[in-house]
């Protein structure tokens, strides 16, 4: 895989752990958090909730170019991007639309909402809460989120087996 590779899904779906370990598989290769670029404004940072506009709306947006701006960078320096975030619903065409890189994968985790609350509980970072449950999340994802690139229900796999599937569906996870 060369170019930029966009790994989304929900949050605990295995998304960084994944990311890391497709990105080592490969010989030249840069991880670009997403999360990175919404940790950088200091203040006035607004969190995006489920149905937020405005502000919110806007900084995620912000979010979206900067990554799909730093992966371009890195591409065109010869590094295969591997960009991870959260992107769903009709903001998942609209990231493809500002990835200039050729080619171009989408790679959705979409492991059940069973399995991720077991993730989410395993883990010491949370990200579900009163804004964001589970179930809600995961029907945003499998509602919402047009099928694009290659999904892959990832509740019985380990991370290892995860990057093999992605490496074996290379070509149906391309988009571009």
């Amino acid at each position: 895989m060369e170019g930029v590779v966009l790994l989304t899904g929900v949050m605990a779906a295995g998304k960084s752990t994944v990311a890391q370990a497709l990105a080592e598989r490969l010989p030249r290769a840069a991880y670009v958090r997403g999360d990175v670029f919404r940790r950088m404004i200091v203040s006035g940072r607004e969190e995006y909730a489920p149905g937020a506009e405005g502000e919110a709306l806007s900084q995620l947006r912000l979010r979206y170019r900067l990554s799909a701006a730093a992966a371009y960078a890195y591409a065109e320096a010869g590094f295969t991007a591997v960009v991870q975030d959260v992107v769903l619903g009709e903001e998942l065409p609209a990231y493809v639309g500002l990835v200039r890189t050729r080619p171009l994968y989408v790679v959705v985790l979409a492991p059940d909402a069973s399995a991720v609350a077991a993730r989410e509980a395993g883990r010491s970072k949370t990200g579900y809460g009163l804004s964001w449950t589970v179930s809600a999340l995961d029907e945003a994802l499998r509602t919402a989120t047009p099928r694009i690139g290659l999904w892959l229900d990832t509740s019985g796999l380990t991370p290892a087996q995860t990057v093999e599937a992605i490496l074996a569906g290379r070509e149906r996870a391309r988009v571009l």
